[in-house]
């Protein structure tokens, strides 16, 4: 795998370095795209002080580069560290780094990734002031109600691009471009410019001084994230977007991301299957809207123990990296807390690294079979010649099959495969080109080359799933209260209970709420016989930044009494009056 040229510790002291864009020529060429796949470190959700109160602070910056160092000893393949939002002093216009946390700035953190061949990046938002205060040189450009700036007019954009040359000639070679407004007009121009004129304004300024800035900066690498299109918010809304990506910002990004990990709207025992289910939809709409898998940055790859990653330290980690890889982007994002895996886990990262490196480099990965977010099977081919990865996923609340496309044009068939990774419980079924898996399963197969034990990487047992499912039949009825819903139900003669409740609005579509009190409390399970209440499992029960707009619970079955009505009331505290469904399952584990 290639690699960028590492910045030198000299090159990137301060006193040898003074920013210069005197003499700096524009080219009319430009580095299109990365020469091939790079992995990234980016250090949020090791911090939030968005949706926590865990501060950024140098000594939690260099702890994350110790572990990042020590993860590198083990095997592991990382290019780049990025530091994400809010190391910029409020006042300072993006050239002063924050004095809280930082006695000396940014200098040891730098010096110390030029060392170890590390090349470090930089989070900015791209046209809002996001806890920061707008500089005189910006102010011309600042928005009527004074949140963002016009990239079309006034000196924000001049001095917006000088910040960014700061930063490169200082060894910053990655720039992650966050929360743009396109929307933004000069104050006096909101009433003057129709809003396709100021989007496309606004739109044709920033991609013009980002291809003259590549042109000038060969090796930097530029991301995009959220304000540059797409929608995020659900997995509920149809393929392709509402709000296409502009294709034409391939021009000036290496890659565009899909969106900070969150619960799809497919309802999923384990809560973080239902993230990877996020991430896998909404790459496929990216994919349908024209974007090469290659420059799709999936982002979903987050552990540690804040309020954006939902506090679930390192669950189902391992189906999560390699969904990522599997997705084929060429910069692969790891985020969070490092020292949260150890030693062995750290070589099990490596091996996973090794074995998709050449297939993502070589970018023959495809997506395959259903829709994500329709609780249908699909997958992600990821072949060469000699060898041959697929990542399969089974979303839906029942066992399915799901047929693998040919290797190749002249459709030959995939031979002898081994399933290399899979989740505990069902073991899936591989032959005749197709594979059965489990409600909610992920698996690894691995065919020509890769169909030996030695490629072997183990089973999730963290993620359990059941080794039988049938639906039961029920009927819910309205109940009184608002936004409730009850049934009852004879005990099975065997197997646990699975209660599945999704919500909607009065219209049919799909309605997520969101909260601040943790999710088990707003919507609820409950069940009881002869007026005792049961113990219902749930993973849901957390607070959900981005909101749900389903509930799963199980009741075990040596706690049900046999012969003896059950009693099911599902409910929302959703303010607005919503339509629940509820459906009942019988598993086995």
């Amino acid at each position: 795998m290639r690699r960028f040229p590492v910045v030198t510790a000299l090159a990137l002291t301060w006193a040898l370095l003074a920013a210069s864009l005197a003499g700096a020529q524009d080219h009319a060429e430009y580095r299109p795209f990365l020469p091939g796949p790079i992995w990234v470190y980016n250090n949020w959700s090791a911090y939030d002080e968005l949706s926590d109160n865990v501060p950024l602070t140098e000594a939690a910056a260099m702890r994350e580069l110790h572990e990042v160092l020590r993860l590198r000893r083990l095997g592991v393949h990382i290019d780049y560290y990025v530091m994400d939002a809010f190391w910029y002093d409020p006042d300072g216009g993006y050239r002063k780094w924050r004095g809280e946390g930082w006695p000396v700035g940014p200098l040891r953190w730098i010096e110390a990734l030029a060392r170890n061949g590390i090349l470090p990046g930089l989070w900015f938002s791209t046209n809002t002031l996001t806890h920061m205060n707008p500089p005189p040189q910006w102010r011309d450009s600042l928005t009527a109600n004074g949140k963002g700036m016009a990239l079309y007019k006034g000196g924000f954009l001049a001095d917006f691009m000088d910040v960014l040359q700061y930063w490169y000639d200082r060894g910053v070679r990655l720039f992650k471009f966050d929360f743009a407004d396109f929307s933004a007009a000069a104050a006096g121009d909101e009433n003057a410019l129709g809003p396709a004129d100021i989007k496309a304004r606004n739109v044709d300024a920033l991609r013009n001084v980002l291809r003259r800035f590549r042109g000038r900066n060969p090796d930097a690498v530029l991301v995009a994230f959220n304000g540059f299109g797409g929608n995020f918010a659900s997995t509920a809304a149809p393929i392709p977007f509402h709000n296409p990506l502009d294709l034409q910002w391939l021009d000036a990004f290496d890659t565009v991301y899909a969106g900070d990990p969150r619960a799809s709207d497919v309802p999923e025992m384990d809560f973080w299957r239902s993230l990877d289910i996020y991430s896998d939809h909404s790459v496929r709409r990216f994919a349908e809207n024209g974007v090469p898998l290659r420059r799709i940055d999936s982002t979903s790859f987050m552990i540690g123990d804040t309020g954006t990653n939902y506090h679930r330290r390192t669950d189902g980690w391992k189906g999560m990296l390699l969904l990522e890889m599997a997705r084929g982007g060429w910069v692969n994002t790891v985020h969070g807390n490092l020292e949260l895996l150890d030693d062995n886990e750290a070589r099990w990262f490596a091996r996973a690294q090794r074995l998709y490196e050449p297939l993502q480099q070589a970018g023959t990965i495809s997506m395959f079979g259903g829709v994500p977010g329709a609780a249908e099977a699909y997958g992600f081919a990821s072949d060469r010649s000699d060898r041959g990865l697929y990542a399969v996923v089974n979303p839906g609340q029942s066992v399915q099959v799901l047929n693998l496309p040919p290797r190749n044009r002249e459709s030959e068939p995939h031979g002898a495969g081994r399933v290399l990774f899979r989740d505990a419980g069902f073991e899936p079924v591989l032959g005749n080109d197709r594979i059965k898996l489990g409600p909610g399963q992920f698996a690894l197969i691995g065919f020509g080359r890769y169909a030996h034990a030695a490629y072997d990487l183990g089973i999730q047992s963290d993620i359990r799933i059941p080794r039988s499912i049938e639906s039961v039949s029920v009927r819910f009825r309205d109940a009184r209260a608002k936004n409730t819903i009850e049934t009852t139900l004879e005990p099975p003669a065997s197997g646990d209970l699975r209660i599945v409740m999704q919500q909607r609005d009065l219209g049919g579509a799909i309605q997520r709420s969101v909260t601040h009190e943790k999710m088990g409390a707003f919507f609820v399970i409950a069940a009881s016989q002869d007026g005792k209440q049961l113990p219902i499992e749930i993973r849901y029960d957390r607070v959900v930044w981005s909101g749900l707009s389903w509930a799963v619970g199980e009741i075990h079955r040596d706690k049900i009494a046999p012969k003896k009505t059950i009693r099911l009331r599902l409910s929302s505290a959703d303010s607005d009056r919503v339509h629940l469904e509820g459906h009942v399952y019988r598993v086995e584990y």
